[in-house]
């Protein structure tokens, strides 16, 4: 096997040894033998250069959109560890309601009424370690965002698209929204009545 030979002015890589390559005649350096192999060289170079930065491009956008859906499904993960337990307070709200209309409600045992509310207070503690936040509603200004109206009174008492009374508590959970609150709005009375 014979070495190979590199040609280095060139870039041409052969089987042949350093004697089967030299030429018997000298050829002259502008003679077109010698500059078409370097226009086709350099052409295929160029090529070859541009298809190398499209690839190098093309890699770079698929690193960078891995990363991106990496950081996107590690964001969901880390939501829907955090909100998972949503729908199960969503759930225990109609029974933590029944519990503060229970309260209301005149009892003729004290020691009954003292545990009901006892439990109240465990079920709402526990719920807010959880991140349940009820919404403070009465008084306020009407927010679409947080309240469902239900009724409108016409009133001077109160300014108007104020929340005049809460027929069911709102709760945020974590910071979201988890049930708005229903409640009556204050409205202006019409100037010809």
């Amino acid at each position: 096997m014979s070495p190979l030979f590199v040609d280095v002015t060139l870039g041409i890589v052969s089987g042949k040894s350093l004697k089967d390559t030299e030429p018997d005649s000298v050829a002259e350096p502008d003679s077109p033998a010698i500059l078409d192999p370097v226009a086709e060289l350099t052409a295929e170079r160029d090529r070859l250069a541009a298809e190398n930065a499209e690839l190098q491009d093309r890699l770079l956008r698929s690193q960078a959109e891995f990363q991106n859906l990496r950081r996107r499904v590690e964001k969901e993960k880390v939501e829907w560890h955090e909100y998972a337990a949503t729908e199960a307070v969503r759930a225990l709200l109609p029974i933590f309601d029944d519990f503060e209309r229970a309260l209301k409600t005149e009892c003729s045992d004290a020691g009954y009424a003292k545990g009901m509310e006892l439990i109240y207070q465990r079920l709402f503690e526990a719920l807010k370690k959880l991140g349940l936040e009820p919404i403070v509603s009465l008084g306020r200004p009407f927010d679409p965002h947080v309240h469902h109206a239900v009724e409108k009174m016409e009133t001077d008492q109160a300014p108007a698209d104020t929340v005049l009374e809460e027929y069911q508590r709102g709760y945020n959970f974590k910071g979201r929204l988890l049930r708005a609150a229903m409640v009556k709005v204050a409205v202006q009375p019409e100037a010809g009545q």
